[in-house]
């Protein structure tokens, strides 16, 4: 028997995260935690992540978790249906079961009506069904429903959109998204997670800025409007969260990232290059291919970019 340390503190800080997370407060008792992953395939990692999720949000917020996972396939559910034991000698310390969500048991909401009494709902259905024939008919009725709500709760409608990209990625049904997404009123010349458009917007104060400040500055005017994107931009636009995202899907995608490219991006203080790197981020299959065209080359040092 080797005596291990008693300290559990991470001594460097790892990129957990999952895809999102809600404070439901239900009328009929007390508030909880909906833990939402959208899972693609089987992952043996997640058995250890899944279980920290849960760990730690019951720790940090003292409410009941509840792990729901959206699957597009059988094979994945059965899966991901778990349970997932921590486990020695006959003994479990602990058991993760995921509420698993799939096609099967998710309705395929095509009605923007529907869509839009049902938001989250509508989002788990288009991930569930995101291989169905009526995928598009799915994202069409959600996409209309949230242009719908966003003159009164833009939060919301954003929240859902970038969700929703994320999950999806590059995916035939994310690709299917961001063409539904191009000509959609309220984010002209999108092309990309909302991401993007924040780190343009704060880095040339142009018509992503005017599009985030939109929804407090129009009663103002276009000028007042640019001035809250330009606002919102220093808030969001931090140079740690673009590198966060970055990271964030790379890890969606299954791409493994060393620690030398992790130390890249995280110390990275230029935006453009940041948002270069999110860009490539999206259908990058190795971490290497968000610097194949840089001029420094993989070995840049931090700070470069």
């Amino acid at each position: 028997m080797d005596a291990v340390t008693t300290d559990v503190t991470e001594a460097r800080p790892l990129e957990r995260r999952v895809d999102t997370v809600l404070r439901v407060g239900p009328s009929d008792g007390g508030d909880f935690l909906l833990a939402i992953e959208s899972q693609s395939g089987k992952d043996e990692e997640k058995a250890f992540s899944w279980a920290y999720y849960v760990a730690y949000l019951r720790a940090k917020f003292r409410l009941p978790v509840l792990l729901l996972v959206v699957c597009q396939d059988p094979t994945t559910a059965k899966w991901a249906s778990g349970p997932f034991d921590c486990a020695a000698r006959g003994w479990t310390a602990q058991r993760t079961y995921p509420l698993v969500a799939r096609p099967d048991n998710l309705p395929k909401i095509t009605d923007m009506r529907t869509a839009a009494k049902n938001l989250a709902l509508a989002v788990l259905s288009a991930l569930a069904h995101a291989r169905s024939a009526d995928c598009e008919a799915i994202l069409r009725a959600l996409t209309a429903a949230l242009e719908e709500i966003r003159d009164t709760d833009p939060e919301t409608a954003d929240y859902f959109i970038d969700f929703l990209e994320i999950s999806l990625g590059n995916t035939p049904a994310g690709q299917k998204l961001k063409e539904i997404m191009s000509f959609v009123s309220y984010f002209p010349g999108r092309g990309t997670v909302r991401e993007t458009a924040y780190l343009e917007g704060k880095a040339e104060g142009k018509a992503e800025g005017r599009a985030e400040g939109r929804a407090e500055g129009r009663a103002e005017g276009k000028a007042e409007g640019k001035a809250e994107g330009k606002a919102e931009g220093k808030v969001e636009g931090k140079v740690e969260d673009r590198a966060s995202l970055i990271l964030r899907v790379l890890e969606k995608h299954g791409v493994p990232v060393p620690e030398e490219t992790r130390e890249r991006i995280t110390s990275c203080t230029d935006l453009d290059t940041l948002a270069l790197w999110f860009d490539r981020s999206l259908t990058a299959t190795a971490a290497g291919d968000l610097f194949a065209e840089d001029p420094e080359g993989p070995g840049a040092g931090p700070g470069q970019g």
